[in-house]
């Protein structure tokens, strides 16, 4: 009875010689679509982000990574000083400001940890 049921699992039908390339064909066209879909476009919002801050200049609007909206009262090397209201100054990190609070929400600067 084993030899037979041995014999049936060596002399039984093999897989067609393209199912291997089929598979290598699809995992490549997943790999393409990830990257067109996903990978591209957060490395061409990141260049646009990456490009505003080197263009930032006293007297723009600005939001933080934190939510706080302002005004740039100036900028040295790495920080910048943000006018917030009247006579209220916070000094920030010049690479957690965005040019609006969607691009600091779509660059994950935010963590949502509310659990409503």
């Amino acid at each position: 009875m084993l030899n037979s049921i041995l014999l049936q699992a060596q002399g039984g039908e093999q897989a067609p010689a393209g199912g291997g390339m089929m598979s290598i064909l699809m995992i490549v066209a997943l790999i393409a679509i990830f990257y067109f879909f996903m990978i591209r476009p957060q490395n061409k919002k990141q260049k646009e982000i990456k490009k505003f801050r080197d263009a930032m200049q006293k007297g723009d609007k600005v939001t933080t990574a934190g939510g706080i909206h302002g005004k740039i009262k100036e900028i040295k090397n790495d920080v910048i000083i943000l006018q917030i209201d009247d006579n209220v100054k916070i000094t920030i990190d010049k690479a957690m400001v965005y040019p609006s609070a969607n691009d600091a929400v779509e660059s994950g600067a935010d963590i949502k940890n509310n659990p409503s």
